[in-house]
């Protein structure tokens, strides 16, 4: 029964460009829509941030337990294929946003981790969404749900981080990004175990590229391929994940000016 509603969903289109008038559309479109949803619920007094962010985890992982079982199903023939293990720096917004409203002992009130986490949602997980938006070849498949799927879930990703930011969510302050940075850390350590252990588990067959720097293989990032090749796989990941730092830290410090321009202004 499942597999009957996975191959109705399995609407074949042809595969759009990356800037093409569908992806620029929808991308700015979706991408506004986002944002504008997040700062009229922010707004809001009435909504407890718990759960919201509980909220769009649990619609994350209903997204991705679709993804997972269209892949297997109707993509690859019952074969797994870990290269889409959900373990990717845009999938960890749904595992933070579904464990935000426990990590309080004492809610409503915000603990460290609560804010540090934030924080994190605020900056790597927005980079993230926007940049997956702006290189979006990864999920403009010729599928129309993984498409439009791929188009959703990073739109989430900008909700959420935007939400953080404006509901005061995240950490400002001057060590706030530093707070937040130990998890980017962690997560890159994870996501090193699981692309380790698949290669000397399953590859061939399958391999795993998590955070993409995957140390048996160059990056398939633009740029960084480029680096790998010439002074190696480490390098090239270790490029990458700067750059993602660096990316992470100016979305940190627009918001940060941002709210001490309102904070500024008088009332």
């Amino acid at each position: 029964m499942i597999s009957d509603f996975l191959f109705f969903t399995a609407q074949p289109m042809t595969p759009p460009a990356a800037g093409s008038f569908f992806h620029v559309v929808l991308a700015v479109s979706g991408s506004l829509m986002a944002a504008s949803v997040s700062c009229f619920l922010a707004r809001s007094s009435r909504l407890r941030p718990e759960r919201i962010l509980f909220f769009s985890g649990f619609i994350l992982i209903i997204l991705e337990c679709y993804k997972q079982a269209f892949l297997y199903t109707v993509v690859n023939g019952g074969r797994y294929d870990w290269w889409y293990f959900p373990f990717q720096l845009c999938s960890t917004p749904m595992y933070i946003c579904l464990l935000y409203p426990f990590l309080s002992a004492h809610a409503p009130r915000q603990t460290a981790i609560q804010k540090a986490l934030a924080t994190y949602l605020e900056t790597f997980g927005l980079l993230g969404g926007i940049m997956a938006l702006a290189f979006p070849e990864g999920f403009l498949t010729g599928y129309l749900s993984l498409t439009l799927h791929g188009f959703l879930w990073h739109f989430l990703l900008i909700f959420i981080g935007v939400y953080c930011a404006k509901k005061g969510l995240s950490d400002f302050s001057e060590h706030g990004f530093s707070r937040a940075l130990p998890f980017y850390v962690l997560f890159c350590l994870i996501a090193s175990v699981i692309n380790t252990a698949v290669q000397l588990k399953v590859y061939p067959e399958s391999y795993a590229d998590m955070f993409y720097i995957n140390c048996f293989f160059p990056s398939e990032q633009p740029i960084f391929d480029r680096i790998s090749l010439l002074l190696g796989n480490f390098w090239g990941h270790l490029a990458y994940m700067f750059t993602s730092c660096i990316g992470a830290w100016l979305i940190h410090f627009i918001w940060k000016k941002c709210a001490r321009r309102r904070e500024a202004q008088p009332i």
